[in-house]
């Protein structure tokens, strides 16, 4: 069980209540509570996916895959920290990534030689999935404005491999006029805490 799902704030209750009526805010409440899986994405600008599932299946990490992304490892019989002490994460060969996280990148359906704007791109998780899904061949702007993060972004970036990224530290609301962009991936933060430290 997620133990942070007993410690919901009373206002958050009530805010989803209000939007969402009481049968389906007990569904979001219910859902916080079941455990996350632990899951990954190989880094292909690094590895083949069949080199992954060969050295799981040597080390006896029992897995399952998602139809949706050839990429993507379902971990059934190990922790995040077992999968961080492994080799292939430490080298950036896997990337530990929730599923829904995952989604957009996907969705946004990117391409190579196009310019993409990533909004809020730390820790990099998603940027460094823009990189892998065109192969270094986009051409990237990730955004990010806190000091911390964007080292965080940064050591992401050149662990994972992703050469074909610009990291601006700005407001990406505030970018120049000057920049274009075929397309643009926002997963903006939304939690009360950022909005009081970022605004």
């Amino acid at each position: 069980m997620n133990k942070e799902a007993t410690n919901i704030p009373e206002f958050l209750k009530e805010m989803l209540k209000n939007q969402y009526g009481e049968k389906i805010t007990k569904e979001i409440i219910e859902g916080y509570k079941i455990e996350r899986p632990v899951t990954f994405r190989a880094n292909t600008l690094k590895v083949a996916v069949v080199e992954i599932e060969n050295k799981l299946k040597e080390l006896g990490i029992e897995f399952e895959k998602v139809p949706w992304s050839k990429e993507t490892f379902i971990i059934e019989n190990c922790t995040e920290k077992e999968i961080e002490n492994l080799e292939m994460y430490k080298n950036g060969e896997i990337y530990l990534q929730s599923l829904s996280s995952m989604l957009p990148p996907i969705i946004l359906g990117a391409k190579e030689n196009i310019d993409i704007l990533d909004m809020c791109a730390a820790p990099g998780g998603k940027t460094t999935q823009l990189a892998a899904l065109t192969q270094n061949n986009a051409h990237i702007t990730a955004c990010e404005m806190n000091n911390i993060r964007l080292e965080r972004l940064k050591y992401n970036i050149e662990k994972q491999g992703a050469t074909s990224i610009y990291i601006m530290q700005i407001d990406s609301r505030k970018i120049d006029d000057f920049f274009s962009f075929d397309q643009i991936l926002l997963d903006a933060p939304c939690s009360r805490k950022w909005n009081t430290k970022y605004k």
